[in-house]
């Protein structure tokens, strides 16, 4: 049966090629194009070759490193054990919570959701017979609702929403994400088909009956600013309306916004800044102000005289933001999911999974017997920062995974001495209480360890990741070793590199120039001095315009540049004597400027001058004759059928 399974992977993933005898996988080489080439893996035959051959040069230095026992030596297992640990902790949490949950509130903001509710009310921390009946009541109002009743006479007569007097229980347009703690309510909106009637959803606040009555695309946010004429209180609204069609009148006939704006509008936080409100999005203002806003069609266009309760607006639109990409919105949903209670809901759902799927059992008789023993210790520090655990540990079994992996009651004891803080904070609610949310905590850390070690087999992505890694501290030592130190350390060799090139290492004409710097204190001297440093030299400059015992104004540093190295003195005619434009630091504002005092020659470069670029030629010289030696000592074999395969255009 392993054989079949292991020829049916064989024909599901082929070996593309193979390094002395060392399988490479299809699959692995389609994952490293397309990861390294992104948006231009075009899987043409040129683009494939081309990085074919890449990829069997960078297999044949890891096959090296291995036959050298790279992979065996301590420090680099430390340091890929370090990583593997590192990129564990967030791999998990990432794909199976962040990700997920960015992109279901992705989804959801890019609609507009018309919901009404009826709330029965729950405190804080509420007894079992409590929330019993809550839900039974809720229930119950469901029912009357689906028997034909009307939401609104039900919502006024039941609802403990302090606003249902106002608005009948209709919430009105909403968007994800909700605010924190009301999630569950967000993905029954979502959830629920418009004229439809929500299963009672619980919240911090009680119970909801939840009934959603349409559905938009999402409005998003809009810039505005506007002119507002207020009503008075015991007035008719005459002369208001007077006023603001007269200011609409003005706008019409083509005066500008800020002008009108500033003469008419009763807003006086934004009058005099052109009635600029900002970008907002829905439920920030009434609905006819809402609707007006972004129903404006074009940026600079503004509404007719709209009414609200504060008085007359004309709205003018500045921008309007467009819909956001998944890419654009992630880092923005990301940051929010974080701090949403939601977060904390998903990891326990991936961690029940994780228990479910890797066959989790527990011993509750130890757990009970525990909490038992606390309660009885007369010293009563459990609940403190005192509490210390027994010693020696208890081996009694608490659980295990998949029937290998087990956590003992001493395992649990060191945790729980660790949360001293937890244990002094959830004081109030007992020793009981404690224990058990303590040990929750635990069976989730030691759930996600365990399956961490379960990440290679269960996620090809990750097996990749660790792979290409590990092959990648392999690359670079062996290259190190091979070439890097060589390359530096082998005085002669690279003496022999330099005199066999030393043509390809030749200065172009260069400057032997001053630079001057003058302080801010010494400005008002910038002329004169330029002045004289054309027919003086450095040091005549600064005894002249630095005097004894005075602060130094002027500073100059003899410098050397080739032609085309230096912005400045390639826009100067390169003579002895000349003298560039000044140019302001802007960092501490002074003012530099440059002369030319020689002109040197085209010519030939010492090693030493050139050491930087004969040592990148001669690393560069040493692998390609290393490479070829690999290519001798190991035979690469290509399986051009399946290649062929990979070849789209």
């Amino acid at each position: 049966a392993s054989f079949s399974q292991f020829a049916f992977g064989q024909k599901e993933d082929p070996v593309l090629f193979t390094v002395d005898g060392t399988p490479v996988l299809r699959s692995e080489f389609d994952y490293i194009y397309s990861k390294t080439n992104g948006p231009d893996a075009d899987y043409s035959k040129a683009s494939l070759d081309e990085y074919l051959d890449l990829y069997i040069n960078f297999k044949l230095k890891v096959q090296k490193a291995r036959e050298m026992k790279l992979d065996t030596i301590k420090s680099l297992q430390q340091e890929l054990d370090g990583y593997r640990r590192q990129l564990a902790d967030s791999y998990l949490i990432d794909r199976e919570v962040t990700e997920k949950l960015v992109q279901e509130a992705f989804l959801r903001s890019k609609e507009d959701v018309d919901v009404s509710h009826i709330l029965i009310k729950l405190a804080p921390n509420p007894y079992p017979a409590e929330v019993k009946r809550a839900l039974e009541k809720a229930q119950s109002i469901k029912a009357e609702l689906e028997s034909g009743k009307p939401f609104k006479e039900l919502a006024l007569k039941y609802s403990e929403d302090k606003s249902v007097k106002k608005n009948g229980g209709h919430i009105g347009w909403v968007t994800a994400l909700f605010p924190k703690g009301f999630y569950a309510l967000e993905t029954a909106a979502y959830n629920t088909k418009p004229g439809e009637i929500a299963e009672p959803v619980r919240t911090a606040s009680g119970y909801h009956i939840l009934k959603v009555n349409g559905r938009r695309p999402a409005r998003g946010e809009v810039e505005i600013a506007h002119i507002l004429v207020r009503t008075k209180k015991n007035g008719d609204g005459t002369e208001a309306k007077k006023k603001i069609d007269e200011a609409y009148e003005k706008l019409v006939a083509g005066e500008n916004f800020n002008k009108v704006c500033k003469a008419y509008s009763d807003d006086k936080v934004t009058a005099n800044k052109g009635g600029y409100l900002g970008f907002f999005g829905i439920n920030r203002y009434e609905k006819a102000f809402e609707d007006a806003a972004f129903g404006i069609a074009a940026d600079g266009q503004f509404t007719k005289p709209i009414k609200t309760s504060a008085g007359w607006h004309i709205l003018k639109r500045i921008s309007k933001k467009e819909n956001q990409t998944m890419h654009q919105a992630k880092s923005r949903l990301q940051n929010k999911i974080k701090q949403d209670p939601r977060f904390e809901l998903a990891k326990k759902a991936m961690v029940e999974r994780i228990k479910k799927e890797s066959n989790f059992t527990e011993n509750r008789t130890t757990l009970d017997a525990l909490i038992a023993s606390l309660q009885a210790d007369t010293t009563n520090t459990f609940l403190t920062y005192k509490w210390k655990a027994p010693k020696p540990a208890s081996t009694a079994v608490l659980f295990s995974f998949g029937g290998q992996a087990e956590a003992t009651q001493g395992d649990f004891e060191g945790f729980m001495q660790r949360a001293s803080r937890k244990r002094q904070q959830k004081a109030k609610q007992g020793i009981e209480a404690v224990v058990k949310m303590l040990y929750d905590d635990f069976v989730g850390d030691f759930a996600l360890k365990y399956e961490e070690q379960q990440l290679e087999k269960k996620y090809p992505e990750f097996k990749s990741l660790m792979r290409e890694y590990e092959e990648g501290v392999l690359l670079f030592e062996v290259t190190k070793m091979e070439v890097w130190d060589k390359a530096s350390q082998d005085t002669a060799g690279l003496q022999a590199f330099y005199d066999k090139n030393k043509e390809k290492y030749q200065w172009k004409e260069r400057a032997a120039v001053s630079e001057y710097t003058v302080l801010q204190s010494a400005q008002d001297q910038l002329n004169q001095i330029r002045e004289y440093s054309k027919t003086h030299d450095p040091d005549n400059v600064l005894e002249k315009f630095n005097e004894d015992g005075a602060k130094r104004n002027l500073s100059v540093k003899a410098k050397k540049y080739e032609k085309g190295r230096n912005e400045v003195l390639d826009k100067m005619t390169w003579k002895v004597g000349e003298v560039s434009a000044p140019q302001l630091n802007k960092r501490n504002k002074s003012i530099s400027f440059f002369k030319i005092e020689e002109l040197l020659p085209p010519g030939q470069k010492t090693l030493k001058e050139a050491r930087g670029y004969v040592v990148a030629d001669y690393q560069d010289y040493l692998e390609k004759g290393w490479l070829k030696s690999l290519k001798d000592q190991y035979k690469v074999k290509v399986n051009d059928k399946v290649f062929n395969k990979m070849v789209k255009k």
